[in-house]
Protein backbone atom coordinates (compact mmCIF):
# COMPACT_ATOMS: atom_id res chain seq x y z
CA UNK A 1 0.00 0.00 0.00
CA UNK A 2 1.00 3.17 -0.91
CA UNK A 3 1.52 6.00 1.83
CA UNK A 4 0.02 8.78 2.55
CA UNK A 5 2.46 11.34 1.60
CA UNK A 6 3.07 8.99 -1.57
CA UNK A 7 -0.70 9.07 -2.69
CA UNK A 8 -1.44 12.71 -2.19
CA UNK A 9 1.54 13.81 -3.92
CA UNK A 10 0.62 11.74 -7.12
CA UNK A 11 -1.56 14.48 -7.60
CA UNK A 12 -0.16 18.12 -6.86
CA UNK A 13 0.06 18.90 -10.24
CA UNK A 14 -3.52 18.50 -11.18
CA UNK A 15 -6.31 20.75 -11.57
CA UNK A 16 -8.42 19.95 -8.34
CA UNK A 17 -5.64 17.57 -7.23
CA UNK A 18 -6.58 18.13 -3.69
CA UNK A 19 -9.83 16.51 -4.10
CA UNK A 20 -8.24 14.08 -6.24
CA UNK A 21 -5.74 13.31 -3.46
CA UNK A 22 -8.51 12.99 -0.62
CA UNK A 23 -10.89 10.40 -2.82
CA UNK A 24 -7.77 8.32 -3.24
CA UNK A 25 -6.86 8.75 0.65
CA UNK A 26 -10.11 7.53 1.16
CA UNK A 27 -10.44 4.99 -0.85
CA UNK A 28 -7.23 3.15 0.87
CA UNK A 29 -8.07 4.53 4.25
CA UNK A 30 -11.69 4.49 4.26
CA UNK A 31 -11.68 8.11 5.71
CA UNK A 32 -9.00 11.04 6.01
CA UNK A 33 -6.67 9.93 8.76
CA UNK A 34 -5.22 13.11 10.65
CA UNK A 35 -2.19 12.76 9.20
CA UNK A 36 -3.50 13.75 5.66
CA UNK A 37 -4.43 17.16 6.45
CA UNK A 38 -0.82 18.68 6.98
CA UNK A 39 0.29 16.61 4.40
CA UNK A 40 -1.89 17.65 2.00
CA UNK A 41 -1.09 21.79 3.14
CA UNK A 42 2.28 21.01 2.18
CA UNK A 43 2.11 19.54 -1.47
CA UNK A 44 -0.66 21.62 -2.20
CA UNK A 45 0.56 24.94 -0.79
CA UNK A 46 -1.91 25.73 1.50
CA UNK A 47 -2.71 26.45 5.28
CA UNK A 48 -3.73 23.66 7.22
CA UNK A 49 -6.98 25.58 7.71
CA UNK A 50 -7.57 25.81 4.42
CA UNK A 51 -6.93 22.04 3.62
CA UNK A 52 -9.11 20.82 6.53
CA UNK A 53 -11.80 23.24 5.00
CA UNK A 54 -11.58 21.18 1.90
CA UNK A 55 -11.69 17.94 3.76
CA UNK A 56 -14.43 18.74 5.68
CA UNK A 57 -16.97 20.93 2.98
CA UNK A 58 -17.60 18.04 1.05
CA UNK A 59 -19.97 15.04 2.26
CA UNK A 60 -18.52 12.07 0.38
CA UNK A 61 -15.04 13.11 2.63
CA UNK A 62 -14.67 12.30 6.20
CA UNK A 63 -12.34 12.92 8.47
CA UNK A 64 -13.41 10.66 11.19
CA UNK A 65 -13.33 6.98 10.96
CA UNK A 66 -15.86 5.17 8.94
CA UNK A 67 -17.50 1.51 8.71
CA UNK A 68 -16.59 -0.58 6.44
CA UNK A 69 -20.13 0.12 4.74
CA UNK A 70 -21.01 3.55 4.42
CA UNK A 71 -25.22 3.67 4.35
CA UNK A 72 -26.57 7.80 3.16
CA UNK A 73 -30.08 8.15 3.43
CA UNK A 74 -31.03 10.85 0.68
CA UNK A 75 -32.64 14.08 2.41
CA UNK A 76 -33.74 15.56 -0.45
CA UNK A 77 -37.56 16.73 -0.50
CA UNK A 78 -38.66 14.11 -2.77
CA UNK A 79 -37.07 10.80 -0.32
CA UNK A 80 -38.23 13.01 2.60
CA UNK A 81 -42.33 12.82 0.94
CA UNK A 82 -41.18 9.16 0.20
CA UNK A 83 -40.77 8.33 3.53
CA UNK A 84 -37.20 8.46 4.38
CA UNK A 85 -37.55 9.83 7.90
CA UNK A 86 -39.11 6.16 8.78
CA UNK A 87 -36.43 4.61 6.32
CA UNK A 88 -33.55 5.81 8.39
CA UNK A 89 -35.56 4.98 11.87
CA UNK A 90 -35.39 1.44 10.40
CA UNK A 91 -31.86 1.45 9.64
CA UNK A 92 -31.02 2.67 13.00
CA UNK A 93 -32.96 0.38 15.26
CA UNK A 94 -31.38 -2.76 12.50
CA UNK A 95 -28.11 -1.38 13.38
CA UNK A 96 -28.29 0.10 16.88
CA UNK A 97 -26.58 3.19 15.92
CA UNK A 98 -27.97 6.76 15.07
CA UNK A 99 -27.03 9.14 12.55
CA UNK A 100 -23.56 9.83 12.01
CA UNK A 101 -22.80 6.53 14.10
CA UNK A 102 -20.69 3.56 13.37
CA UNK A 103 -21.60 0.23 14.44
CA UNK A 104 -19.21 -1.07 17.33
CA UNK A 105 -17.83 -3.48 15.24
CA UNK A 106 -16.48 -1.04 12.24
CA UNK A 107 -18.74 -2.61 9.65
CA UNK A 108 -21.60 0.03 9.76
CA UNK A 109 -21.55 3.98 8.76
CA UNK A 110 -25.29 5.57 8.87
CA UNK A 111 -25.03 8.81 7.32
CA UNK A 112 -27.16 11.59 5.65
CA UNK A 113 -26.64 13.11 2.37
CA UNK A 114 -28.57 15.55 -0.45
CA UNK A 115 -29.95 14.40 -3.76
CA UNK A 116 -27.99 11.35 -4.88
CA UNK A 117 -29.76 11.63 -8.23
CA UNK A 118 -32.12 8.54 -8.32
CA UNK A 119 -35.30 10.54 -7.65
CA UNK A 120 -37.48 8.33 -9.82
CA UNK A 121 -37.25 5.87 -6.75
CA UNK A 122 -37.65 7.41 -3.65
CA UNK A 123 -36.23 6.70 -0.66
CA UNK A 124 -33.25 6.39 -1.49
CA UNK A 125 -30.12 5.16 -0.05
CA UNK A 126 -26.66 4.05 -1.33
CA UNK A 127 -24.41 1.85 0.46
CA UNK A 128 -20.28 2.35 -0.65
CA UNK A 129 -22.02 4.73 -3.20
CA UNK A 130 -24.44 1.85 -4.72
CA UNK A 131 -28.14 3.20 -4.88
CA UNK A 132 -30.87 1.33 -3.54
CA UNK A 133 -34.15 2.50 -4.34
CA UNK A 134 -37.88 2.40 -3.81
CA UNK A 135 -37.02 0.94 -0.35
CA UNK A 136 -39.65 0.52 2.70
CA UNK A 137 -38.63 0.03 6.70
CA UNK A 138 -39.78 -4.27 5.65
CA UNK A 139 -36.71 -4.12 3.28
CA UNK A 140 -33.37 -2.98 5.96
CA UNK A 141 -32.81 -6.80 7.29
CA UNK A 142 -32.05 -7.85 3.25
CA UNK A 143 -30.17 -4.88 2.17
CA UNK A 144 -28.08 -5.60 5.27
CA UNK A 145 -27.32 -9.00 4.53
CA UNK A 146 -26.28 -7.93 1.09
CA UNK A 147 -23.16 -6.43 2.96
CA UNK A 148 -21.15 -9.22 3.55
Amino acid sequence: MATIREIISSFRDKPGGIIEAYHAVQRECNFLPEETIPIAAEVFGLSEAQAYGVATFYSYLSVAPRGKYIIRMCESAPCHIAGADTLIKAFEDALGIKVGQTTADGKFSLELTECVGQCQGTPVITINSVPYVDLDPAQVETVLALCQ
